[in-house]
């Protein structure tokens, strides 16, 4: 009987944790989605080679920016269809390299941890990423990133039309709670194993 007493015990002090930290977990984090647009050039002229964006263009033609485009969500709601954010040039994507303050805008920043060509052919290049967003008093939080391009002719050309789009999805505290059953668990085996 007093086996039993201690793994409630156990299990009632980790799921108490669990609770409490999970809370902690998604307290101050960024929610939402913002996206962009303009033109880049790359290294080479053809989507099929590219491995890099040398150049971003705003949607006024401004170098070293693009342009925030209508639709932001959640906490980047408050940045207007138009306003510039400043990209992070070069951008190499193949390899995949890390790239701090890939985009900045309206107190955020986003850093570029890692990026995964989906397709490329001569007529369209899609990237996804991941990375972490900051700033504005939130706490760090994933992010992922989309970018595409494309040319309807698969012909070489100096300048290509993008689009780009982040998303913040917070851990709902899961990776917390599974990380306290996960160590309630072996709490239980040890006390088990010290027993028997």
């Amino acid at each position: 009987m007093k086996l039993s007493k201690s793994i409630l015990a156990v299990l009632g002090t980790g799921l108490l944790s669990c609770a409490l930290f999970g809370q902690q977990a998604q307290a101050a984090l960024v929610e939402g989605n913002v996206n962009f647009a303009g033109a880049v050039t790359f290294d080479t002229t053809s989507l099929a080679t590219a491995t890099r964006v040398n150049t971003w263009f705003d949607s006024n033609g401004n170098s070293g920016f693009s342009s925030v485009q209508l639709g932001a969500t959640g906490d980047f709601a408050g940045i207007g269809a138009g306003t510039q954010a400043t990209m992070a040039q070069p951008w190499i994507f193949v390899p995949s390299t890390p790239t701090l303050a890939l985009w900045k805008v309206g107190g955020f920043t986003f850093d570029l941890n890692s990026s995964t060509v989906d397709t490329q052919t001569t007529k369209n290049l899609t990237i996804e990423g991941s990375g972490i967003v900051s700033g504005n008093g939130f706490d760090e939080t994933p992010m992922t990133w989309m970018f595409t391009t494309q040319n309807a002719g698969g012909k070489n050309m100096q300048f290509f039309s993008f689009s780009a789009n982040s998303t913040a999805v917070p851990d709902s505290g899961s990776a917390v709670a599974l990380l306290g059953l996960a160590l309630t668990g072996i709490e239980v085996l040890r006390r088990k194993l010290k027993l028997g």
